[in-house]
């Protein structure tokens, strides 16, 4: 079964340093939280908000081991008045048996707010 695993995180500035950083951050957490496998992941949507443009988040799931393959895409978010700005997301496709409801989505930083629902969102 396929299944997407969510996440965001927010950037504290338009730099490459800090957007890589941040992606990372994010990217070990979904990984960890959920013990997935490069050879599990069908692919990786990664967003920005409109006003992080300093670099492809992308770069920073290279810097995992064996995750070379896996093929990923960067994107712009919709420019949604009055949303979360600064912030990057994250949609995984895994291939798992784990059910829905135990799906490990992360939030971190400032995008806390945008799924506050999600019991089991790991938090920062």
């Amino acid at each position: 079964m396929i299944r997407g695993v969510r996440g965001a995180i927010t950037v504290d500035c338009n730099t490459e340093e800090a957007i890589i950083s941040a992606t990372e951050e994010l990217l070990k957490h979904v990984i960890e939280g959920n013990n997935i496998l490069p050879e599990q992941v069908a692919s990786v949507f990664i967003s920005t908000t409109e006003d992080l443009n300093a670099a492809f988040p992308a770069k920073a799931l290279r810097k995992f081991a064996g995750w070379t393959y896996v093929p990923v895409m960067c994107m712009r978010e919709l420019a949604v008045p009055n949303s979360l700005q600064m912030c990057v997301r994250v949609m995984m496709h895994v291939d798992t048996a784990v059910p829905q409801e135990e799906i490990v989505h992360v939030y971190l930083e400032g995008a806390k707010v945008l799924r506050p629902d999600l019991g089991n969102t790991l938090a920062k």
